[in-house]
Parts: C-alpha cells; structure tokens; sequence
C-alpha cells in the first residue's frame, strides 16, 4: 500500500519478517529508547509462543518504507482478548457487545505482556510518526477493527495521537529515582542507609524491621548479571515465577523458552537476585536493565517457601540497593500497587492513546475518560499527602 506521501506501508505477520538491524536502528533514534522494544525481545516474544495467534496476540507489525529505507515501525497485533496489557478496557468490549457491535477484533500497538512506559510508535521523523499513525487508522478500517490502542506510550506518541484525535487514557504507576526532596537532581545515594535517611522516621523503621524479619529468618541474597547467571539459576526462576502464577489461579504469560532466548539474546538486560535459606534457593527476583541509561525494572519474581517480608526484600529492597550500589538512577516497579509507596517508589502518570471506529462509542468513551482523568488527579493528589519522604527543610 503507497501513501499519499509515497511512503509504502508494509505488514508483516512476524518480527523476523523485519530486519533487526533497521528495527534497532528506530528504537537507538528514540531520545529514551526502552530495551523492550527490541527487535531480540519482541521476536523472543514471538518464537517462544508467548505473543503469536494461538495466545490471542496475532502479530500484524506496522512498517512505513521510503524506498529501502525503513523510516517508521510498531509492534501491531490484533488482539482477541485484553488480558496481558495491564490497561484495563473489559467495559468498554462489554459495551460493545450488550450492542451487538463485536470489540474483537481491536489493534494494539503494546508491547505484550509488559507495562514499561517508552516510544511505540519508532520513527526516525515526526511526519514519518504521523504516517505511521495515518496508516494504522487505514488498516484497521480496512480490517473493520472496533479500535486501537496504543499502550504507556511516550509524550511524543501521546501528542501525535492528540493531533489525530485520538483520546488519552491516564494510570499510575510507582516508580524510584535517585533524589531527595529540595535537593539537586543528579544525587547518588551513598548506600541505602543514606537513602533510608531522607524518608520519614515512621517509614524508616517499617522499612528496617521488614528486612530484619527476612534476615532473622535465615534468608540470604546472591545476585548475578547477565552472563554471569547460571542455568540452573534460570532454571530455578523459572519454577517461581511459574508458581506464582498458578498460585493465583492462572497460567503464565511467558515460556521457558522466551526466558532461554533473554539469557542468549540479551543477557546484558537482566539482573537475578536468589534468595537462599539453608544453602538451598527459596524464592527469586528478575529485574530487567538498561544500562545505558541506568534504569532497572521490576519485572518477574516467585518463591517456593513462605518467609514474612520476602516480597518486599526481593523485589524492592534488595534492587533498590543494588542499583544504589552500582548508580542506577531510575527503578520503575512497574503497574500498580500502592503498597509500593511505602517502600519509596513515588506515583507517576502512564499514558496510553485510543481510537474508537464506532462514533457514538468514541463520545463516549471520552466522557467517560474525562471523568477518570479527574479521578486520576484526585488520586495523585492524595498520593502527594502520603509522600515518604521527609520534608525539605
């Protein structure tokens, strides 16, 4: 398909379709390219049978072309479901259906089974952005789909949407930064006694007897980066976060498959804490890196043995030090949770952009959003008065 601007829009039914060398080049031209979006991560997602047609994630990536150059590109399914996108939209397919309009299929421009904020629309220009965007609203007219969806979006993609008149969804999300309050903004805590210091007194002590309960009962931590973790540490991972899963009744989204090609493909991007008792692994974190830019994610974590407190030490405390340790600047704990605050990780908006096909849906579908923005606000307004941390003086 030829654009009015001449480019071509191509669709391709698998990320290995796409060259990955062109692929990264978009995501390396982002101002803060997130490593999720990687041609390795999404084809791992693909090939291991997390994110294909059978899992109800049919893959239809969106890719604009100026001759053989690839100027635009994002990660496009069809979905048949809405579960593993962490943007909650059952009322709306709901909606649909009590009118006899089917929501699935929808378009989906995410990043499966991953609510980390970052570019989804990859582009090398803001008019290639906005004809990639054009051409996504073709296709799915084209394909008679009842919406898009473009999920934790970065500001550029969220203000092209706008431009479109797409609609804007806002959620909250939880994340730490290296600062104190009043102070300058490139702080490095000396070690996590430093940090504890700039939290209120009540938070400090919660936060102190928490991991003393986890030591007490015998608990020690290793870690291992990239290369450095072992099989059997990948092994082990993968029977708590399998758990876990099936602990809240469900089966996991990701394979041992996919977590063999993250050991492969970008091992760089990993960070595995064990938690040993005894001499023997009772539980396990994975959090994912950019060690560019210095942010970590919590991502994945399990546990085969019951210890008060292990949670939080495994999946906030124990990386928290660590990337106070090694000057990381940013650990985002990823979607909800706002027991979350209590540990130190401060609310932040996450920002995803919809396009209804139906008129009277989109409308109202906007009140409806407008409604939900101001409760939004109301609630970060109550999150500001339960700040952790201790007033500048």
């Amino acid at each position: 398909m030829v654009m009015e601007n001449d480019y071509v829009i191509r669709v391709v039914e698998s990320p290995a379709e796409i060259d990955a060398e062109a692929w990264d080049r978009l995501v390396d031209l982002d101002p803060d390219p997130s490593p999720f979006v990687r041609h390795a991560y999404l084809l791992a997602l693909h090939e291991s049978g997390a994110a294909t047609a059978q899992t109800g994630w049919m893959p239809r990536f969106v890719t604009l072309w100026d001759g053989d150059r690839l100027v635009a590109a994002c990660p496009h399914y069809l979905k048949s479901h809405s579960y593993g996108e962490y943007v909650f939209d059952w009322a709306w397919a709901q909606a649909h259906e009590q009118h006899g309009l089917p929501y699935y299929p929808k378009g989906l421009v995410a990043v499966p089974f991953t609510p980390v904020p970052g570019a989804r629309l990859l582009t090398e220009s803001d008019q290639a952005r906005l004809a990639l965007l054009d051409a996504l609203e073709q296709l799915a007219r084209s394909w008679q789909l009842s919406s898009l969806h473009i999920l934790f979006a970065r500001e550029d993609d969220v203000c092209a949407t706008g431009r479109r008149g797409w609609l804007t969804r806002e959620t909250v999300q939880f994340h730490w930064t290296q600062a104190l309050p009043g102070g300058p903004k490139d702080i490095r805590f000396r070690d996590f006694d430093h940090f504890l210091s700039g939290l209120q007194q009540d938070k400090r002590k919660k936060i102190r007897q928490e991991r003393r309960k986890v030591a007490e009962a015998g608990v020690r931590f290793r870690w291992a980066m990239g290369a450095d973790i072992q099989t059997q540490d990948w092994a082990f991972f993968w029977s708590c976060y399998e758990r876990t899963y099936h602990e809240h009744g469900n089966p996991p989204y990701l394979t041992p498959d996919f977590f063999d090609r993250m050991a492969r493909t970008m091992p760089d991007h990993w960070l595995m804490f064990v938690a040993e008792k005894d001499g023997r692994p009772i539980a396990s974190s994975l959090i994912g890196l950019d060690p560019m830019r210095r942010i970590a994610y919590g991502r994945y974590w399990g546990a085969i043995e019951r210890v008060d407190c292990l949670h939080f030490e495994a999946c906030y405390y124990q990386p928290l030090q660590w990337c106070i340790d090694h000057g990381y600047r940013r650990f985002e704990g990823g979607a909800q949770g706002e027991h979350k605050m209590a540990r130190a990780l401060l609310p932040v908006r996450a920002r995803s952009a919809h396009w209804l096909a139906h008129p009277a849906f989109a409308d109202a579908v906007d009140r409806f959003l407008e409604r939900e923005r101001h409760g939004v606000a109301n609630y970060l307004d109550h999150l500001a008065q339960r700040d952790p941390r201790r007033k500048s003086d």
